[in-house]
């Protein structure tokens, strides 16, 4: 059996700023609506989450109390800031406390001193409470911000809000952001992609239903179509849950398409979509169940890399 993967995440920011609401939603199968009656974290919550086969997020949920952010920076700055894969800043886009610059300011100095070649990702959180003419010129700004703070390190910034699918993009691109050897998965997609004669297949993870991969022969006019499916396919999976049911899989046809969606190995689901008429959906249910086997493996050591 190949090794687990750790990776260590830190999931940071003052507050109230939305943190342990998208980690229960993307993680622990909250709606968006259940999330009103969680606590605060207090101090630093720990918990190891397994991800696609070998791969483990030691993620690191740190309260954001001003007590607790400064201790981060003083008595537990080597501690909290070793070692780290990922940096996950959170900031309430309506907030207009100087603090929350200055905390991201530390946390930049502490992983420069403390990590090696750590990815920083920056969540413009609760962007539903902007105005719609406005989110654009918001989050430009604090973009800005944002990257010139964050100088040399590798960083990317996101306008998220637990109401809609703009969280499961910015998750979905920070755990793509930890697979080894994702490149190597893109391309036996592509194959696979071309055998089916699919339009595109997008390969799902099986718990939070992020997109891990995809592989696409055709243009599509919807950039954000991904984050839509996970958000609608994870919502549809947690009603069946509650009504005790097991989603398995699903086909859904009009007279431009037919798209699957089936389980594919024990970490992943997978979409295939093609709009062709001579490719029969027996056929391309023939084509992943044939696939399975292989997938398996490679997924397996991708992420035990």
């Amino acid at each position: 059996m190949p090794p687990q993967s750790l990776k260590k995440v830190l999931l940071m920011g003052r507050s109230n700023a939305g943190k342990t609401s998208m980690r229960s939603i993307i993680f622990a199968n909250y709606i968006a609506r259940e999330t009103t009656r969680l606590g605060y974290t207090q101090e630093v919550e720990h918990s190891h989450v397994k991800f696609l086969g070998n791969m483990v997020l030691n993620l690191w949920d740190c309260g954001g109390q001003e007590a607790y952010m400064e201790s981060y920076f003083e008595s537990q700055r080597d501690h909290i800031f070793r070692n780290v894969a990922v940096l996950i800043f959170v900031f309430d886009v309506e907030s207009q406390n100087v603090k929350d610059m200055q905390y991201f300011g530390l946390c930049v100095e502490a992983l420069k001193a403390n990590s090696e070649n750590p990815k920083v990702f920056c969540l413009l959180h609760k962007m539903d409470l902007v105005p719609e003419e406005d989110r654009d010129k918001v989050f430009q700004m604090q973009s800005d911000k944002i990257r010139e703070i964050a100088g040399s390190l590798s960083n990317m910034c996101f306008a998220t809000s637990i109401w809609d699918e703009t969280l499961y993009r910015a998750w979905s691109r920070i755990v793509y952001s930890l697979i080894p050897n994702v490149e190597a998965l893109e391309r036996q997609l592509t194959v696979f992609c071309e055998a089916c004669g699919a339009d595109e297949v997008v390969l799902f993870e099986k718990a939070t239903f992020l997109v891990i991969s995809h592989a696409t022969k055709t243009s599509f006019r919807d950039s954000h179509r991904f984050e839509k499916i996970s958000n609608i396919i994870k919502q549809f999976k947690l009603s069946c849950t509650r009504s005790q049911s097991q989603f398995s899989c699903m086909q859904v046809s009009n007279s431009r398409f037919t798209a699957f969606v089936d389980f594919f190995t024990p970490t992943t689901y997978i979409m295939v979509v093609s709009s062709h008429p001579a490719v029969l959906p027996a056929a391309t249910q023939i084509n992943i169940q044939n696939a399975r086997g292989y997938f398996e493996a490679h997924i397996n050591d991708s992420s035990s890399s």
